[in-house]
């Protein structure tokens, strides 16, 4: 009996992973021939046929019509309608929860900003959360996921934040238990950096590669890491945390009780607090933490020289947490990303700057270093891709497909 039911979960377990390579191939390619997909993905035609008679039956993916096979024969076109069903995404940051509507391929159907969070009022927010997401599912049928994107690092099989610089409140919510009981449909917990790795490589129009790192530079400092086209994890799901990386052993203390980490050094907060020292932003602060960096950023793009100079600080700070992902990591190509990125080339010059000077020239030479293309808050896109990812590797989830 035992092995017959090991016999059925490995066939399932089989059939899943043959959906997910077709709906995979479809998100990249756009319609396709059955010929076209057996052959992309090493299946037979049989196959094909019989897995995609049942997505078309659930509705996930359609028939398009005659179009163009090989051998220049007519052939019945399939595709995956990115526009017919639409997730959530939900960004947390440390002061800062946008919620979003996106089709699956990205594009936002409509973004909300809560107000700024305290400390005091994160249960609060958190309310307001609850509100967003039923009044989103309840008023759109094609809503099929939540995804969410919350500071790291995140402990992915407990559900909560292990370390929040300056914003300890949120370590008390358990995104998965406090969500996923009032929510409809399936909803996700993923940590930002690679919420948004995951953006750059489901929605950036220039991201290629399937070894990817995305560099997330905000409120706080993080890394999302796709080695051979999967997010790099960890056994807790805490992996790639360079924001508490020490890059100053006798530096400034962090609250995750090490010292002279990365993040003290080039997030929002630690710039805010080097603009305040240098007195150089009128009334910096009263401003928010990403209004004194843009403002600080406008400035060096006009040619101030201690806005530059500052500017030119930040990227040498940057440019060695990039050394830390070449040594650690390896990637194709990093992605730097989020509020930091808006300092433009001026940033992204120091960064190579350090880089040519203290990464293995092998490395150097094979890994390029590259500014988002997506909107800064990626992360938001990252919750949608969350989401979307899910959808595209687990379709059985989302629809009764047996």
């Amino acid at each position: 009996m035992m092995e017959e039911t090991a016999g059925i979960t490995a066939r399932a377990t089989i059939s899943e992973s043959n959906r997910s390579q077709i709906m995979h191939h479809l998100y990249q390619h756009g319609v396709s021939s059955r010929a076209t997909i057996a052959k992309s993905l090493n299946l037979t035609p049989a196959a094909i046929t019989k897995i995609t008679a049942r997505l078309i039956e659930a509705g996930i993916i359609e028939e398009t019509g005659g179009i163009e096979g090989r051998k220049n024969r007519r052939s019945i076109g399939l595709k995956l309608d990115t526009a017919k069903y639409h997730v959530i995404g939900v960004k947390f940051a440390r002061s800062i929860v946008q919620i979003g509507v996106f089709d699956l391929a990205g594009a936002p159907i409509n973004v909300e900003n809560l107000p700024e969070v305290t400390n005091d009022a994160v249960d609060e927010t958190v309310a307001r959360v609850h509100a967003a997401l039923n009044d989103l599912i309840a008023s759109d049928p094609a809503i099929i996921a939540v995804g969410m994107a919350v500071p790291g690092p995140y402990l992915r099989h407990i559900g909560r934040i292990a370390v929040v610089s300056s914003m300890g409140e949120w370590r008390k919510v358990n995104f998965l238990r406090e969500f996923r009981p009032s929510v409809p449909v399936p909803l996700f917990v993923e940590q930002d950096a690679r919420a948004g790795a995951l953006a750059q490589y489901l929605f950036s129009p220039d991201v290629s590669t399937e070894d990817l790192a995305y560099y997330l530079l905000g409120e706080g400092v993080g890394l999302g890491v796709i080695d051979h086209g999967r997010l790099v994890n960890g056994s807790l799901g805490a992996a790639t945390e360079i924001g508490h990386i020490s890059i100053d052993i006798d530096g400034r203390p962090c609250e995750c009780g090490n010292v002279g980490c990365l993040e003290r050094y080039c997030s929002t907060p630690a710039i805010h607090e080097m603009i305040d020292e240098a007195g150089i932003v009128d009334d910096s602060r009263q401003l928010t933490h990403n209004q004194a960096c843009r403002r600080l950023f406008a400035m060096a793009s006009e040619g101030d020289k201690d806005a530059v100079s500052i500017v030119r600080r930040i990227g040498r700070y940057v440019g060695f947490g990039a050394v830390t992902i070449f040594n650690a990591y390896n990637p194709e190509r990093i992605v730097i990303g989020d509020i930091v990125a808006e300092a433009g080339p001026l940033l992204l010059r120091e960064v190579q700057s350090v880089v040519d000077r203290h990464a293995i020239p092998e490395l150097n030479d094979t890994t390029t270093i590259t500014l988002s293309k997506l909107p800064a808050d990626a992360a938001l896109n990252g919750a949608a891709a969350v989401a979307i990812t899910q959808f595209l590797e687990h379709p059985s989830l989302f629809f009764d497909l047996t």
